[in-house]
């Protein structure tokens, strides 16, 4: 899937700390896999124990899961199943699969709590040239934006026990906020299954973590610093994360200019428009990476207040950073301080 990187890896990279430490004893060295999916890769640590399964038998299996996945939500894959869906005519039902029907449930939930996540905004994103179409040659008119954001929303989504429906004409579903997040907890619990409970799975810069390392200490991850050199990357702070997913978005790395001003690849389906404000970096902690990967672009699309205020009601683990004109502010959370 070659050309998903545009859509899928609108995350800056999350970095795996601080592997120093004891040694650890020959029985339960840690493994590691590496390989490609969603248009970007893969990288699993990882302590198989006393489980029967072979590394090669495991990294088989990792596979096979992330191609399922892949061609599930790939809107580069002509015959995907999320092609298949948007190119339906409204109110025509599709069976779908469980990969699907799982992350289409998760979209509409916070979808609708959050308001600044909408798996339908496939065309907005095409409008603006994030997805596969090539940018416009100038901004989107007014009447354009109005009349797109008239035909998505996720109240446009009928899901049953029979399948998935839409009631409008041209709506197209875009999983590019949440689909890695997915893709992290599908691996995750494949690997569970074998009885193996210390993990580290990433995927494109979002990661899921479970257990500790062999010399018993806990997994550490960094976040990068936003406003490093270009060229750079630099640590701004590490976090024992825990039994979590963890996601970062920014709107730093994606983006182009366009008649002097400058588009990033965040759109607020609110008002059709890529944001503009000085919110640079959402972390989000979840004990599912899918749920971290969308709350932390949703986050991200509603700016520094909002989010603040979001993350307290819901309780949420949520790190945030905006540029101000003294440099880097930080915040975090009341549910995130256990983790710094």
């Amino acid at each position: 899937m070659k050309k998903c990187t545009a859509l899928l890896s609108v995350f800056f990279t999350l970095v795996l700390f601080g592997l120093a430490g004891c040694q650890p004893s020959p029985s339960n060295t840690m493994l590691e896999m590496h390989g490609k999916t969603m248009g970007t890769t893969y990288n699993i640590k990882l302590f198989l124990g006393e489980t029967a399964i072979t590394q090669g038998d495991l990294q088989a299996k990792v596979d096979a899961a992330l191609i399922a996945v892949n061609q599930s939500m790939s809107t580069y894959i002509p015959d995907s199943e999320i092609n298949q869906f948007n190119a339906l005519a409204a109110n025509i039902q599709m069976p779908i699969s469980q990969d699907f029907r799982i992350v289409v449930e998760e979209s509409i939930r916070i979808g609708q709590s959050a308001k600044t996540l909408d798996v339908t905004m496939g065309p907005l994103i095409d409008l603006w040239g994030f997805g596969p179409d090539k940018r416009p040659a100038h901004r989107p008119s007014d009447e354009q934006l109005s009349q797109m954001i008239a035909k998505i929303g996720v109240d446009k989504l009928t899901l049953t026990t029979d399948g998935l429906s839409k009631s409008v004409d041209g709506l197209r579903l875009s999983f590019s906020a949440i689909a890695k997040g997915y893709g992290i907890d599908r691996v995750a619990q494949l690997i569970e299954q074998h009885g193996i409970t210390n993990y580290m799975v990433e995927i494109g810069g979002e990661l899921r973590v479970s257990g500790r390392k062999a010399d018993n200490e806990p997994w550490r991850i960094a976040i990068e610093q936003p406003d490093a050199p270009a060229g750079q990357r630099q640590v701004h702070r590490v976090l024992e994360p825990g039994n979590n997913g963890i996601a970062t978005s920014g709107d730093y790395r994606i983006f182009y200019e366009m008649d002097g001003e400058i588009y990033t690849h965040l759109i607020d389906p609110q008002t059709g428009m890529p944001i503009k404000h000085d919110l640079v970096s959402v972390t989000v902690l979840h004990p599912s990476a899918m749920t971290a990967d969308g709350l932390a672009t949703a986050l991200t699309v509603m700016g520094m207040e909002r989010a603040k205020e979001y993350a307290e009601i819901n309780q949420l683990p949520v790190y945030l950073m905006s540029k101000t004109p003294s440099g880097i502010e930080t915040w975090s959370s009341s549910a995130f301080k256990p983790y710094l």
